[in-house]
């Protein structure tokens, strides 16, 4: 069962639900954990709970739709490790009226995609340094519902909840293709993963029907947040699916995303939108070995 003895596992969004279930789990298999959370007292909560079966677990705070505090939070996490095997990118919201960030980009697409795409650019160093690590961006078969509004990504107008939500998934699973495309020969996977309908707190902020239907009704037919969490953590720690990339996965097996997805003019042109919206491009690094060789230069 300790079979990720010695690795390290970073997991946003990670103090309650799907996320604090499979950081739980990837400590059990031996994994150090590294929750990410954004309430200090929720985080901490997560962290004491996972950490009383003896398990390796650390906690780092940050706002998903503040660019400044994933900074924050990607660099306290390189000042305490040189590398990082495993990223979940797991934190997100559902909003049902239209919010925006301090940055004044619309709330959803800014904690969907941009966090996720922030995190991993961000961290792409640590990542290379494992020489096998792995990325899990949570997506979810909403964006089978979605197509990209390229003249109206901030959703300025019309605003409806499920459509942002369902644009910020497409996002996600374009996003992840798109990584994978660009990565090379670098050794680390990127899969996006559907977790399917879990029971847990997520959307339940909204109040009024919408939280009624998320507390009242979902619970009914819904998946348990164990299950929800299955297929993040089979894509995390199985052998099974080691260096299987650029894939979309549910209940553990990959399938056909929507053929939207797999628009590749969309998907570059997402990308190059997301560097002009955060300034950060994929590091252009070599391996340690090789960086050694050429004398510790890099593009950072």
């Amino acid at each position: 069962m300790n079979h990720m003895q010695g690795q390290i596992c970073l997991v946003t969004g990670a103090n309650a639900g799907i996320g604090k279930q499979t950081a739980r789990e990837l400590a059990q298999r031996g994994a150090t954990i590294v929750l990410v959370a954004r309430n200090r007292e929720r985080g901490e909560a997560a962290r004491a709970e996972i950490a009383a079966g003896g398990y390796s677990v650390e906690l780092l705070l940050a706002d998903f739709s503040s660019p400044a505090s994933i900074r924050a939070m990607t660099e306290a996490f390189k000042a305490r490790h040189d590398r990082l095997d495993v990223l979940v990118n797991n934190a997100g919201v559902y909003l049902m009226k239209r919010e925006e960030t301090a940055d004044g980009l619309e709330m959803t697409f800014a904690v969907n995609h941009l966090g996720y795409f922030m995190t991993t650019l961000l961290l792409w160093d640590r990542l290379l340094a494992a020489r096998s690590a792995r990325v899990i961006v949570l997506a979810s078969d909403a964006h089978r519902q979605a197509k990209l509004n390229f003249d109206d990504l901030q959703n300025r107008h019309k605003y409806a909840g499920f459509r942002a939500y369902a644009q910020s998934k497409l996002a996600n699973v374009l996003f992840a293709y798109e990584l994978d495309r660009r990565r090379g020969d670098a050794p680390i996977t990127i899969n996006a993963v559907h977790p399917g309908f879990v029971a847990s707190n997520f959307g339940r902020n909204n109040g009024g029907v919408a939280g009624l239907f998320m507390t009242r009704v979902v619970p009914l037919f819904a998946k348990t947040v164990v299950e929800g969490a299955a297929t993040s953590v089979y894509l995390a720690s199985s052998p099974e699916v080691a260096g299987i990339s650029g894939q979309y996965f549910t209940n553990c097996r990959a399938v056909k995303s929507a053929p939207q997805s797999y628009d590749r003019a969309a998907a570059e042109r997402l990308w190059t939108i997301s560097e002009e919206l955060t300034g950060l491009r994929l590091p252009n690094l070599a391996l340690p070995d090789e960086r050694r060789e050429n004398g510790g230069h890099t593009d950072l």
